[in-house]
């Protein structure tokens, strides 16, 4: 499986307001590239604090893009997925329409009846992890899915995670041209944070969008 981490961050490196909020950080250039990438990704992967707060539906948006997926036999979006170790995820968010296949990322602490009320709406539950979801166990799953090119759009929480184990192949981050500012505001990685072992990055591209920059870099072994 590849995996590619994308985000968009303010140039002093948040995501989001202190309160979490959504704040505007691309341009019309910049949600091309992301739906560009949604369109050559299998399925795309977000935190359940991402489906919390902003309800995404993580679908592709172009209809070329659309036509280009169906015309080489695949279907017209990706495949969304949640990572929700608690199975939190709301029944009625967007990610769990019918426009395209759900996975949910659970935990075994998860409750049975949230469990099998998502299974319920059609989503299709992968347990792994006893207590938070493991990555490395969950991404084993959904490649015996089928599923090769992952696109992971957030949170900070998660992004962190697949950094720590390994997971990551390519980051692709859109910096703004606003400073959002705040301690407790999310950043492009959030958890525990790296103490040594970091993890190193290699430049594969710099791209001008909109009045920012799009930075590309390759995940170097450990």
């Amino acid at each position: 499986m590849h995996v590619t981490v994308n985000a968009a961050m303010s140039a002093d490196g948040k995501l989001a307001s202190k309160r979490r909020d959504q704040v505007k950080i691309s341009g019309p250039e910049d949600f091309a590239r992301v739906d560009r990438l949604r369109a050559e990704s299998d399925a795309v992967l977000v935190g359940v604090g991402t489906v919390l707060a902003d309800d995404p539906s993580l679908t592709v948006k172009d209809a070329d893009r659309i036509t280009a997926r169906e015309e080489r036999g695949d279907p017209p979006h990706p495949a969304r997925i949640v990572a929700d170790s608690r199975s939190r995820t709301p029944l009625d968010a967007d990610v769990l329409d019918d426009r395209a296949p759900i996975y949910l990322l659970a935990s075994e602490a998860a409750p049975a009846d949230r469990r099998e009320a998502l299974e319920n709406v059609g989503a299709t539950l992968l347990v792994a992890g006893t207590e938070r979801v493991c990555f490395p166990d969950a991404l084993a799953a959904l490649e015996r899915e089928g599923i090769e090119e992952l696109m992971i759009e957030g949170g900070g929480e998660v992004i962190f995670s697949l950094l720590e184990a390994g997971l990551v192949d390519r980051l692709s981050v859109f910096v703004g041209p606003l400073v959002i500012g705040g301690r407790e505001a999310p950043t492009l990685a959030d958890g525990e944070g790296f103490t040594e072992d970091f993890a190193p990055l290699a430049l594969e591209d710099v791209e001008r969008l909109d009045d920012g920059v799009c930075l590309t870099w390759r995940l170097d072994e450990r």
